[in-house]
């Protein structure tokens, strides 16, 4: 990535980066990736000539982004006084002009969707004010943010470009007594556990209220407790201070069992890596328990006082689910992930699975990528493991440049009698060739898959595509999909030393024929 600067900032980036000049806007790079702005507000004494130059930074970044291609992300940081002494208390014309800038950073984002824009404070205000500069560092080399820092916001900054590209954790996994409650539920009773009124009830209430704001923004809750199933189920019912209940949830091991083979279950039933886990549990040696029998599952120590449980909240979001973005299929996730357990229970009472597929009455949408789906396609792109035939990660501005450029990326949309499962999978095609091709692990093992490429075949060979070529690229998740294009009637051209494989297909006598079970629409 270029970044613009007024100061030296070279530290804080990682090594592959590259750098304007002071103030310096006359060179827009066309070959970088991507791009990041973060002027500094200027340390002088004369805030009038300060301000001055700060609203000039706004004119300068609108130069700059019409300069860029549309197709590449700019992250533009928000800018924050470092330093400033004013004379009399009713000089505030920094601060006008930094919020001032500050906020026509967001307008600015609001009209190009490539600009992200990353709140500086929630790094700086971490640290006191004399932390924040060095001057020793900034009159010999005009750095002004302290060196010494450059490690901490490192890991900050792949935070946020993590955010930017929407990826997180999937799924937050939860203990039950001491954790979402005070007390444990076998001795306290329903009405003995501490979850209202004073401390340290009140605080817990708020944990739960805190996580049922989460899981709206699309995280996936889960149960791994000890206790006996009917007792959490009656307290769920009946405690009336109880903010998280049983239809919060997408799946439960409410059980004696250790902790680490419930996730395991858990992980199948959901259908997800253990990488997506994020475990919680006040019991440190259930922590380490895990750590040491499942080291891929993220687990954050818990408070030993509940009144640090806002703190904690708030630095498991930072670490593992804070995202750019929010697409309509997140907010979802919890009554799509419960549909699908339903249609497994379902699956067992056929006996022939082409009866069971008809009995879903499953819906396919397949439509053109466009400014509203765009953001999940990406979204998906980062994410998506299993079914991911090249695992190749995209950000919008990625996807908007690919379709400047001629593209045909097409979405799906899957829906049946438990429910909608919302935008589910995407191919990439350039000219003749397959890119990417996903499907999220949530709607596989019905054959879809087969049902959405024919439908993009045959959307192809109606556009005059005559042969397609294809790709699998081997990752230590996918390999579930090997031989999907030898199973979709490919041609296997050739291999390579690592798995790799390249395919084509002929589509002018290919078999094109979606069966009978699948109800699809495609644009």
């Amino acid at each position: 990535m270029f970044v613009f600067r007024n100061n030296t900032v070279e530290r804080f980036f990682p090594k592959d980066y590259t750098f304007s000049g002071y103030d310096d806007i006359s060179l827009v790079p066309s070959d970088a990736d991507g791009y990041v702005w973060f002027y500094q507000a200027p340390l002088a004494f004369d805030t009038f000539s300060a301000s001055e130059q700060v609203r000039a930074y706004s004119d300068k970044l609108d130069y700059v982004m019409q300069c860029i291609d549309p197709g590449k992300t700019v992250v533009a940081l928000t800018m924050e006084p470092l330093y400033s002494v004013p004379f009399t208390d009713d000089d505030h014309l920094l601060r006008e002009a930094v919020e001032e800038y500050n906020h026509n950073l967001f307008l600015l984002s609001d009209t190009n969707p490539n600009l992200k824009v990353i709140d500086l404070s929630e790094f700086t205000s971490a640290y006191p004010g004399e932390e924040l500069i060095d001057w020793k560092f900034y009159f010999l080399s005009q750095m002004g943010l302290n060196p010494r820092l450059s490690k901490p916001f490192q890991e900050w900054w792949r935070r946020k470009l993590d955010s930017i590209a929407l990826r997180r954790k999937k799924c937050l996994v939860l203990d039950l007594d001491n954790t979402l409650w005070g007390g444990v539920l076998g001795e306290d009773g329903i009405d003995g556990i501490k979850l209202s009124g004073d401390y340290p009830g009140k605080a817990f209430h708020f944990f739960q209220e805190a996580i049922l704001s989460l899981s709206k923004s699309g995280v996936i809750l889960a149960v791994c407790s000890k206790n006996n199933e009917a007792d959490v189920l009656e307290a769920w019912e009946k405690n009336p201070f109880m903010v998280l209940r049983k239809e919060h949830f997408s799946a439960m091991r409410i059980n004696w069992n250790d902790k680490a083979s419930n996730l395991k279950e858990l992980a199948s039933e959901l259908n997800i890596g253990l990488d997506s886990f994020v475990f919680v549990d006040d019991n440190p040696t259930e922590r380490e328990l895990i750590r040491q029998m499942l080291p891929m599952v993220s687990v954050p120590d818990f408070p030993i006082q509940p009144y640090d449980l806002p703190q904690f909240f708030s630095k498991m979001v930072e670490d593992y689910f804070r995202v750019y973005t929010v697409t309509e299929e997140d907010r979802k996730k919890t009554e799509q992930y419960k549909a699908n357990a339903a249609r497994s229970q379902a699956q067992s009472s056929f006996s022939d699975f082409s009866s069971f597929l008809r009995s879903l009455d499953m819906h396919l949408k397949i439509e053109r990528a466009d400014q509203f789906n765009i953001p999940r396609i990406a979204q998906m792109t980062q994410k998506t493991n299993q079914f991911n035939l090249t695992t190749r990660r995209y950000t919008d501005a990625d996807v908007r440049s690919f379709i400047e450029k001629g593209w045909k990326i097409w979405c799906l949309s899957v829906a049946d009698r438990f429910g909608d499962s919302g935008i589910t999978g995407t191919v990439f095609v350039d000219g003749n060739r397959i890119d990417t091709l996903l499907l999220s692990c949530r709607i596989l093992g019905k054959g879809i898959e087969g049902a959405f490429l024919k439908s993009v075949l045959y959307s192809l060979r109606d556009e005059g595509v005559k042969e397609v070529h294809a790709e699998y690229i081997p990752t230590a998740k996918n390999s579930q999909v090997k031989d999907f294009y030898d199973k979709q009637g490919f041609t296997f051209v050739g291999g390579e030393p690592d798995g790799a494989r390249t395919y084509s297909l002929s589509l002018a006598g290919a078999d094109l024929t979606v069966e009978d079970c699948y109800h699809v629409s495609a644009e």
